[in-house]
């Protein structure tokens, strides 16, 4: 017998179709996986699952009986939901966070030591050390994506539906993270996985089915369908090369020439030359200083430098208010915590930048919609109303949004802070299209990036951190993940 069977599942939010007679089943012992571009339908199917949203039509049966229709109903019978979004309270410890609504007691009050032990016990299954005791706003995104995970261990249950639960994770949390899924699976538990990384797909999966505008257009074994073959199934089209052709950006004018750039804890004695007209990867293992590279160079951390030069000027390292005025933009990696205003329309997001640089005492209204349009058309942004909240988009439009934010000042210099995170194949080729297209331009271009295909595959010339220190650069045909891997493991040192 399935353990979850969804049959003819329709799903409409006002007249707009989100799903449209689906069909599966999930087996005990089986990861099933979910691939489709935003707005396909995954994690709609997912919420109807977990209890959280009712379907239109159809119906669903955990174990032969009709599933339960409420998240509280659901989580007793052993459905549990990872969300993309964090469902944890920030002023809590660790420990209080694992076991939240469902604290181990003994007599009236709290077992804080059962319950700490148990919170350990978990995260280290998941290969995670984050300190039980710590308040959960004092540790790094990636603890918190772990500890949303033991927490749904700690619910004992039989399915888990996990929405992106390696966007915010390195590579190695993401094979501990697989390395205990995997014995969940062993041991008779079933995993519902999406992810917009088709290797990891290919690795954790068993089945692998694909959405594409709310229907489900091919279901594989996993050892029967390759990335290129998903990705394909997704657009629904012949995938040309993913990446833009190379350019062969020779050597531009230097927008940025910064020596000795330090930043206290993070980066130390960083020298660089940022031209125009070129791509420049930064990678480097998490926490090698890579973003902190860039905020300390454009007024978002204390810095300090030997010299800097903007296009051939040399200044003082520039304020966050000044850089925006002096046409240096930096694109965020944490679109909705610090890069977009979720509740707030697509024209007030768009705007902000503008806003921020004119200090203007009123708002131009019919100038914000303008923006807006001309926005929507060049980056493709999809939204059924002009008028709707930011939060209410797919996560690779809000990406386009924020886009379309932080080029509104035109500028000359623009980082790109992990610039495809949790985005589909589709919104991808768009992403590295302008990419392209504002170094083709003449802008210099950054793009710091986890993914080291992408590094790769856009960049015209690569710096490598390690440890808050750029110890490589690579350019050419020495542009390679092996030649980027050495440099930041630091094994060139050790041949030195």
């Amino acid at each position: 017998m399935s353990l979850l069977a969804f049959h003819a599942i329709a799903k409409s939010y006002g007249k707009v179709p989100v799903l449209k007679g689906i069909d599966l089943v999930v087996e005990p012992g089986e990861v099933l996986a979910l691939v489709g571009e935003n707005g396909a339908g995954k994690s709609t199917l997912m919420r109807i699952a977990a209890g959280l949203a009712a379907p239109t039509a159809g119906h669903v049966l955990l174990e032969g009986k009709p599933a339960p229709v409420t998240l509280e109903a659901a989580e007793e019978a052993g459905i549990v939901m990872v969300h993309q979004e964090f469902c944890l309270a920030p002023h809590l410890t660790v420990a209080e966070n694992v076991f939240l609504g469902r604290e181990p007691v003994r007599g009236l009050f709290i077992d804080r030591k059962a319950m700490e032990a148990d919170a350990r016990r978990l995260l280290g299954e998941l290969g995670s050390s984050a300190p039980v005791r710590a308040r959960l706003r004092d540790l790094p995104v990636s603890d918190w994506q772990m500890i949303e995970l033991a927490k749904a261990f700690a619910r004992r249950p039989k399915l888990i539906l996990m929405d992106e639960p390696t966007a915010v994770l390195s590579a190695r949390e993401a094979d501990q993270l697989f390395a205990r899924v995997r014995a969940f699976r062993q041991a008779g538990g079933a995993v519902i996985f999406t992810s917009h990384r088709l290797d990891e797909v290919k690795a954790i999966a068993d089945r692998i089915a694909v959405l594409r505008d709310g229907q489900i257009v091919r279901v594989e074994k996993a050892a029967d369908i390759s990335e290129h073959e998903m990705a394909e199934s997704m657009v629904g089209r012949p995938l040309s090369e993913i990446y833009p052709p190379r350019r062969g950006a020779g050597e531009g004018v230097p927008i940025v020439v910064v020596e000795g750039l330090t930043s206290p804890g993070t980066v130390t004695d960083a020298t660089l030359t940022i031209r125009g007209g070129e791509v420049l990867g930064i990678s480097g293992l998490v926490g090698s200083g890579r973003t902190e590279l860039f905020e300390a160079l454009l007024g978002l951390r204390p810095a300090r430098c030997r010299s800097f030069a903007l296009r051939g000027q040399a200044r003082r390292l520039p304020s966050a208010r000044e850089a925006w005025g002096l046409r240096l933009a930096y694109l965020t990696e944490d679109r909705k915590g610090k890069g977009l205003l979720l509740g707030k329309s697509l024209a007030e997001n768009v705007a902000l930048t503008r806003g921020a640089i004119s200090g203007a005492a009123w708002i131009d209204f019919p100038g914000e919609r303008r923006d807006l349009e001309a926005a929507v058309e060049r980056y493709d942004i999809r939204a059924g109303r002009l008028d709707t909240s930011v939060g209410a988009l797919s996560g690779g439009n809000q990406q386009k949004v924020l886009i379309a934010k932080t080029l509104a000042i035109e500028p000359d210099l623009v980082v790109f802070d992990e610039p495809t995170r949790g985005v589909d194949i589709g919104a991808k080729q768009q992403i590295y299209e302008i990419v392209a297209s504002l170094a083709a331009a003449g802008k210099a271009v950054v793009v710091i990036s986890s993914e080291m295909q992408e590094i790769v595959g856009l960049s015209d010339r690569v710096l490598v951190m390690r440890r808050g220190r750029i110890t490589g650069e690579l350019t050419g045909n020495a542009i390679s993940e092996n030649e980027i891997i050495r440099f930041a493991m630091g094994l060139h040192e050790e041949a030195s």
